[in-house]
Formats: structure tokens, C-alpha cells, sequence
């Protein structure tokens, strides 16, 4: 019998310490353990290097306990042992790793690639993995669940299918039952081409209802031409095309939390019919189907929020470095919480991606020193003049005011 080939992942740390050392033949160890050197598995000449791709590509996986670990594919394995038997560098075939080493599609959650330019970018990451992994031991399940929805909407959003939609109402601010405007932002692909659309509508009838606590903006949509509609046309018009959207593949509705936005939908202004919407991503991008998903939510993960608090769409833009005008205006809301998704979702693996925007600025690094890192988290730290929207460019880049008097006066007491 023919026995099927087995497909997966070997964990880095397998590859690079254990597998050279596993070789019957002495003579093999050298090539082997060369050719995984860090220096060399960077270099452009590596024969595991792809064309056209930026560094040396590994993956990153995340275990079912929500461990990560650095991986190699099974076929990069089974190259590089016929790369170096065909350039006569060994003797023999180097057998493969133990099939206990295997990691096959049931031990991983997710796996996505990652590439590292330099020694020194892998050496970080490596290290930056093994402090996450004993910061995340013990870690409420509401992170975990967030931070697995993170992952599924990178790798759904890498295949570049199906249609993206971004929807916001605005409601006056008095009787939240009376809507005033709704707004949309899209995004699917034909053919490897990024399509996009927006626009936005306003309630003819209730133009006279002005906000007292909100800022009345739903005449400065900055994406395109607000349209005014009769409550009939606006309901129609919301329904047609949610239907439309839903013919082109699988829908993802984005929200900025969900919860009310959902309860407009669904109402009698509005009513959308959408019996089979899903709140739970699917593993693989499925044909068709009608899923919901929540920016704030991914920006919970990102910054390593644990509990039920959410990011408003002006702190999570803000924190994202999306630059943004005129909000509570519901075409405007929509198309930033599409940026906010793309922001987040076209970036890298979420551990790094966090790094990568925050540098040492998890809850840890700004603690006691020496601290157990065991279950400590991996919150982001915000400086008071980073949260507040009050607070001028000038004081982000140069940190908070000091009160020089107050300086001069401690280090006067300090004085011999």
C-alpha cells in the first residue's frame, strides 16, 4: 500500500537545535547545521528563498492552548534535505524529523507566514514569542477568543474573496429609535483588483432633528455626495444593497461595536433580512454566508484588552495613526472602521503586529523590574497624553509637561 503523505509544520526550535544532532551519519551534521545558521537562512542566496519575496519567510502558528510557536513547512523540510543531497553537500538523504515533531492542521489553530530580513529581526522575534507565551499563561478567555478572532480575520482578509462592508447609522441623540443616516464602505477584488465603494444616505424627514450631545455632522461626508432619501427610499435602498453584496461570495458586515448598528437593522425602519447571519469566523473562507465582525473587538486583541472594555472608533483610529475628520457622521464612521479593519487586518501575526506599533510597551515592560512574567498579559501601557484627545501633537512627541518649579524645588531638597 501506498501511505498518504502527511502535510505540517515542525516547530523552529526542532529544526534548529534538534535535527543535525538526530543524523546517524556524523558526516551530515555540518552541512545541515549550516545551512539553518541564522546568517545564512537570511541570506538572498538561500535556497529556501522565494523570488520576489522581502527576507527569509518562517510562519507563525498558534497552538490550540494559544501558545504561538515559530515554524518551518513540512515541504521546506523535505527541500532543503533533497537541496543538500543533490549539491552533494551529504552523503545521504538526512532522514526527516521525528513524526512526533509533526504539527498537522488538528494541532494548530492558525498558521500564517512571517519574514525576517535580518538575524537579528529573527533572533527579536523568537524571543519576543517566548515572553508572550508566559505573559498569555492564565489569560482571561475573553483575550484568547478575541485574539483567535484576530487571527481568523487576517487569514480570511489575505485570500483577498469575497465582499468587505463597513455600515454605520447615526440616530438622533435624544430618541435613539429615530434614524437620521447610514452609511457604507466596501471592499471586494476582481480578478486580484481591489474594488472599493462608499456613500452615504440622510432621512429627508428627520433633517431638522439636531444632536445635543453628539456633534451634528451629516452634512460633511468627506468620501463622496450624501444623497437625501424619503424613510421608504432609505429603507429600500439599505435592503437592496445588502442583497446585492451578499451575490458576490461570502458577506463580512464590519461594525464599530456591533450591538445597536445590529438592532437597526433589523428594525422596522430598516428591516434586513439576514437569517443566517453568523458572530463566529469560520476556520476556512466558505463559499457563501453572511458574517459578522467587530473592529473594536480586534482592537481589544491587538492592544491586549482582557476585560469588556471598547475602544471608541476616534481612540482605536488614533492609536492606529489613521488620521480622521468629521465623525458621527455615519458615511465617514463607516469608512474609517474599514480602515481600522484593513489597518489591523493586513498586518502581521498579532504579537508582532502589537510590537511593531507599541515597541516595549506592554503592561509589563512598564512594572516592577524582574517582575514573573507568568501570566502577567500583554496589555499595552498608553501615556495619559496618547489617550486624551485634548492634549496637542506636541505634547505625543515630547511626552508630558513637567512643572520645572516643582524639579527645581526636589532637587534643591536634595542638595547637600
Amino acid at each position: 500500500m501506498v501511505s498518504p503523505v502527511v502535510t505540517g509544520y515542525y516547530r523552529y526550535t526542532d529544526i534548529f537545535f534538534e535535527w543535525h544532532q538526530a543524523l546517524p551519519n556524523p558526516e551530515d551534521r555540518s552541512p545541515l547545521k549550516a545551512i539553518l545558521a541564522q546568517d545564512a537562512f537570511v541570506h538572498p542566496d538561500h535556497p529556501l528563498h522565494k523570488e520576489g519575496a522581502e527576507g527569509a519567510e518562517l510562519y507563525l502558528g498558534t497552538l490550540q492552548n494559544f501558545e504561538s510557536r515559530l515554524l518551518f513547512s513540512s515541504a521546506q523540510v523535505e527541500y532543503l534535505r533533497y537541496w543538500l543531497h543533490a549539491m552533494q553537500l551529504t552523503k545521504d538523504l538526512v532522514p526527516l524529523p521525528y513524526s512526533d515533531c509533526l504539527l498537522t492542521e488538528s494541532n494548530l489553530r492558525h498558521v500564517s507566514p512571517v519574514h525576517f530580513k535580518t538575524r537579528e529581526e529573527l533572533r527579536t522575534t523568537l524571543k519576543q514569542i517566548e515572553k508572550n507565551n508566559k505573559r498569555l499563561k492564565g489569560t482571561n478567555p475573553t483575550l484568547n477568543a478575541r485574539r483567535d478572532i484576530f487571527e481568523r480575520v487576517r487569514s480570511l482578509w489575505a485570500q483577498q474573496q469575497g465582499t468587505w462592508c463597513a455600515l454605520d447609522f447615526e440616530a438622533w441623540d435624544r430618541d435613539h429609535t429615530l434614524l437620521t443616516e447610514f452609511g457604507w464602505s466596501t471592499v471586494r477584488w476582481d480578478g486580484g483588483s481591489k474594488i472599493e465603494g462608499q456613500g452615504h444616505l440622510i432621512v429627508k424627514e428627520h433633517r431638522y432633528y439636531t444632536n445635543t450631545f453628539v456633534s451634528n455632522n451629516r452634512d460633511h461626508f468627506s468620501f463622496g455626495k450624501s444623497e437625501e432619501v424619503n424613510k421608504t427610499t432609505f429603507k429600500r435602498r439599505i435592503q437592496a444593497l445588502v442583497e446585492d453584496l451578499k451575490k458576490s461570495g461570502p458577506l463580512f458586515l464590519i461594525f464599530h461595536d456591533n450591538n445597536q448598528d445590529i438592532k437597526y437593522l433589523k428594525s422596522k425602519d430598516v428591516d434586513v433580512q439576514l437569517p443566517d447571519v453568523v458572530f463566529l469566523l469560520p476556520d476556512v473562507l466558505p463559499k457563501d454566508g453572511v458574517f459578522v465582525l467587530d473592529t473594536s473587538d480586534l482592537f481589544a486583541a491587538l492592544e491586549g484588552e482582557d476585560g469588556g472594555n471598547r475602544r471608541s472608533l476616534e481612540r482605536t483610529c488614533r492609536h492606529l495613526q489613521i488620521p480622521t475628520s468629521h465623525l458621527h457622521n455615519a458615511g465617514n464612521d463607516a469608512h474609517y472602521t474599514m480602515l481600522a479593519l484593513i489597518s489591523m487586518a493586513s498586518g502581521e501575526p498579532i504579537d508582532m503586529q502589537r510590537e511593531r506599533r507599541w515597541p516595549n510597551r506592554t503592561s509589563t515592560n512598564s512594572s516592577v523590574p524582574n517582575k514573573p512574567l507568568n501570566g502577567a498579559g500583554v496589555r499595552v501601557h498608553f501615556e495619559p497624553w496618547e489617550e486624551d484627545e485634548d492634549c496637542s501633537d506636541q505634547e505625543g512627541v515630547c511626552g508630558p509637561v513637567v512643572d520645572m518649579n516643582r524639579f527645581k524645588a526636589d532637587s534643591d531638597d536634595e542638595m547637600p
